[in-house]
């Protein structure tokens, strides 16, 4: 009995892990099609390179992963299950003496293997991921030589500063220099130059211009003011309001800082989030085992019928979504009240334990029976 059990155990899930691959790389594909928008202007304004496009919008992808992942392990579960009673392959099984659990094996194998990695996932690589992409975004609007700076472009900075390069040298100097700078609106001027070059110092970078002149209409009188310089720096910084540091996000914070805060470092608002974003990591993977059960003990339970499982699988859709939905509401009244972070655990947890109490044995007063039909 062992080996067939094996073999039956094996054909299942392989049927399970195949499908949960295809679903997931579906819907990750859709997900990622639909997040790169976000940036394509930053290749059609700002100059970016298509390598950097697609590290930008590749470092996205794990945090939509973890989602999408318990969503299509459900649809398969639901959808392989339900293939198996219609082929009437889970009768035959039963009818060799395979229980609940043991018809359930294979998915509680796939989905225990993916909450593991679920975890691992939520726990260490998405917050490097995560970390990885601000960090990135934050170069890109800061960054003013590797992007913003186009040839042939008049190239705009904050409120007040726009910059034409009429080319670039090979060894990277800049030819034929325009400044406009009314970031002091009462005098605005106007510099021009044959060359120049980006300089790099500790308060960010700066535009060095050699052999040039800078204009400038003196106010009341109309006059122009002309004068020649040899070199002259134009910084960026008040143009763009550069700050050396960003805010960190609380979802790439590792593990150890969301464990260390407290409220007496922080203000109020950022301790809630820190912390509902440490639960989140805890609960979130347990989702893949949850909705896992849930298509199980809809599917399993019920009886053999021709006519299809049309309103176990509606039931099992309805539970998922409606156990997704509570885990948004409850996260969201965690952030505004720590007191509802038991509410996160109770909501992750009660699809486990009722799936599982439903898979085991429900009592007779509950459990629906149907009327077996097989051809004679």
């Amino acid at each position: 009995m062992i080996r067939p059990m094996s073999g039956i155990s094996r054909y299942i899930l392989r049927q399970l892990t195949v499908g949960m691959f295809f679903v997931a790389a579906a819907l990750t594909c859709v997900m990622w099609l639909t997040q790169s928008l976000r940036f394509v202007e930053m290749i059609v304004d700002k100059g970016l390179s298509i390598w950097a496009f697609l590290e930008l919008t590749l470092l996205l992808m794990p945090s939509f992963v973890v989602v999408i992942v318990p969503i299509s392990l459900f649809a398969v579960v639901l959808f392989t299950y339900n293939k198996l009673n219609a082929d009437r392959e889970l009768v035959v099984m039963r009818a060799a003496g395979l229980s609940h659990w043991a018809l359930a094996r294979p998915a509680l194998v796939l989905g225990l293997a993916v909450t593991v990695v679920g975890y691992v996932m939520s726990l260490w690589f998405i917050p490097l991921t995560v970390k990885k992409f601000h960090e990135m975004q934050w170069d890109i609007r800061n960054d003013l030589t590797s992007v913003l700076l186009q040839e042939g472009v008049f190239n705009k900075f904050g409120d007040g500063l726009t910059i034409y390069v009429r080319s670039r040298s090979p060894n990277g100097e800049l030819l034929g220099l325009l400044v406009y700078d009314r970031r002091n609106r009462q005098k605005p001027v106007t510099l021009m130059a044959e060359r120049g070059a980006l300089v790099y110092t500790k308060a960010g970078p700066r535009v060095l211009m050699i052999n040039g002149n800078r204009q400038q209409l003196e106010q009341g009188s109309g006059r122009l003011s002309l004068l020649y310089f040899d070199s002259y720096i134009v910084d960026f910084n008040t143009a763009t309001g550069a700050s050396e540091q960003r805010e960190r996000d609380a979802r790439e914070m590792p593990l150890i800082t969301l464990l260390a805060a407290t409220p007496k470092t922080m203000a109020a608002n950022d301790y809630r989030k820190m912390k509902v974003e440490l639960h989140q990591r805890f609960t979130s993977p347990l989702y893949n085992l949850g909705f896992t059960l849930i298509a199980l003990a809809c599917l399993l339970p019920a009886s053999f019928n021709r006519r299809g499982q049309g309103a176990d699988i509606i039931t099992a859709v309805g539970l998922m979504v409606g156990s997704e939905a509570l885990a948004l509401v409850t996260s969201n009244l965690a952030t505004a009240n720590l007191a509802f972070t038991p509410a996160m655990y109770a909501v992750a947890l009660l699809p486990i334990a009722g799936g599982a109490w439903l898979l085991g044995g429900v009592p007779p007063v509950l459990r629906r029976r149907r009327v077996a039909a097989l051809p004679a």
